[in-house]
């Protein structure tokens, strides 16, 4: 397991985790938001696989973790979601952070999260929510054949990682 018991957290920015703030691009046809290129990306972020998640307000995915994975996510609307991110890495130098935000419709972006940083997303908007994963691993790995790198935190008792 990665994460180490921590029984504090500092809020601020954690070491490795890049938030991109997205320009919605409008017309009278709709809208049109970039989220990455590869031009744009360090090749280890590259992604390997996409998909999206619909989330119901007030319900939240995570805490949880990966051993290799970096995820890519994008959070551009319908709805607003709080990111929740826990730096548990020991050889970090933000160590002990914590680190919330609130994106989605009223403020696009996209955010890189490196391995061993606990993540966990609610939807604190009225409608359900849709969130891009564009993670750099294929999940279950090549022919979905290899486990799955995730170590999840939901179940926790008590919980570790308290989403507020």
């Amino acid at each position: 397991m990665l994460s180490e018991e921590i029984t504090e957290y500092v809020d601020g920015p954690i070491e490795g985790v890049e938030i991109r703030h997205l320009k919605k691009f409008s017309d009278d046809r709709g809208w049109l938001i970039e989220i990455f290129r590869h031009d744009g990306l360090e090749e280890d972020r590259w992604p390997v696989m996409t998909y999206i998640s619909s989330t119901l307000p007030g319900v939240a995915r995570g805490p949880h973790e990966h051993v290799d994975q970096t995820d890519g996510f994008g959070f551009v609307g319908p709805s607003n979601f709080k990111l929740y991110l826990w730096d548990t890495r020991k050889d970090s130098p933000t160590y002990g952070r914590r680190h919330v935000e609130v994106m989605g419709e009223s403020n696009p972006a996209a955010v890189w999260i490196p391995p061993g940083v606990v993540h966990a997303y609610r939807n604190v908007g009225d409608v359900p929510g849709l969130v891009l994963n564009a993670p750099n691993r294929l999940y279950a790995g090549w022919g979905k054949k290899e486990p799955v790198d995730e170590i999840r935190h939901e179940e926790a008792d008590p919980p570790r990682f308290i989403l507020d």
